[in-house]
């Protein structure tokens, strides 16, 4: 499997991890959101604070299918095309539990997300080692 391939499926497990991650935060510390997220009758904070979480970690996903991918720039994007296939049915499925431009957004959002993360991946410094170069 190439290195690209890898940085896909990591990326792809990243985004998973932080969104659940966050998701799991939200619920702990924010009592209003727990109440009613297994009924998903969230008001308009609580939907902002998930496109957010789901902003963050698209952007995460995308700048680590860079980073792993050695700067290539489909990977990011192929980060958001999978993405979006995933949540294109789960978004049908909850269609009437949020207002058309929730699902707009989020959708909408995935693939550019996912590439400016990669863009911002692909122009950060290298992790390096420090060297002394006082010898």
């Amino acid at each position: 499997m190439g290195k690209s391939a890898v940085a896909v499926i990591a990326s792809l497990v990243a985004w998973f991890a932080i969104a659940l991650g966050l998701g799991y935060l939200m619920r702990a510390s924010w009592s209003e959101y727990a109440a009613v997220a297994d009924a998903m009758t969230f008001t308009l904070p609580m939907m902002f604070a998930r496109l957010s979480l789901g902003v963050l970690a698209t952007l995460a996903a995308g700048w680590l299918a860079a980073r792993f991918a050695r700067h290539k720039t489909a990977a990011p994007i192929a980060v958001g095309v999978l993405l979006l296939a995933f949540f294109i049915p789960q978004h049908i499925q909850l269609w009437d539990k949020f207002p058309v431009w929730y699902h707009l957004f989020f959708l909408g959002s995935l693939i550019p997300l996912a590439w400016l993360g990669g863009r911002i991946g692909r122009t950060a410094p290298s992790f390096a080692p420090l060297t002394n170069s006082a010898a």
